[in-house]
């Protein structure tokens, strides 16, 4: 398991084209099982939101080959792909209907009303295979599990012709705040 961290005070694009490129690698070698994005306190830097995607390799290509003996799936097309990944990210869009706001203020912010500073970062952890050959601005990293265990959301599958994806968001119950 490894992770890349980047603590900024705007989020930019710039140095996430690289571990975009470096996470689709991984992926199209089939050495990936799970990416994890964890939202994190700044200050504290306990685990407020896990979003966890379980990546399986499906079909005839990668680490898992279909069964032989099972009658293989007819082949996706690309609309219907695109269909089950726009459901995906609707239903990722109207989770804030259900997921507690990230309202807490930085220590700063008591002291200077006008202060902006962003109160939260995050992880980007992906488990891959231990034979991945991983970049120095990796490193590894624990689970970034919540403290308590919080809610656990399922949310919808969705499958290409080589990978079937499942999704899970946790998240601190507004109690735990």
């Amino acid at each position: 398991m490894a992770t890349a961290q980047k603590t900024r005070n705007t989020i930019s694009l710039k140095g996430s084209t690289q571990i975009v490129v470096e996470f689709f690698v991984w992926l199209s070698d089939g050495k990936i099982s799970k990416l994890v994005l964890a939202i994190k306190s700044k200050e504290t830097t306990e685990v407020l939101e896990r979003w966890q995607f379980d990546i399986q390799i499906v079909g005839n290509s990668g680490k898992e080959s279909v069964d032989i003996k099972q009658p293989s799936a007819p082949e996706k097309t690309e609309k219907e792909v695109h269909a089950e990944i726009q459901a995906i990210i609707r239903q990722i869009t109207a989770s804030v209907t259900f997921l507690p706001m990230l309202d807490e203020k930085c220590a700063c912010a008591y002291i200077f009303p006008t202060f902006r500073q962003p109160c939260r970062t995050f992880n980007i952890i992906v488990y891959a295979d231990k034979d991945v050959e991983v970049p120095t601005t990796w490193s590894d990293s624990d689970p970034h599990l919540l403290k308590g265990g919080g809610e656990h959301v399922k949310l919808r599958s969705f499958s290409t012709n080589f990978h079937k994806v499942d999704a899970l968001v946790a998240y601190r119950r507004n109690d735990d705040i």
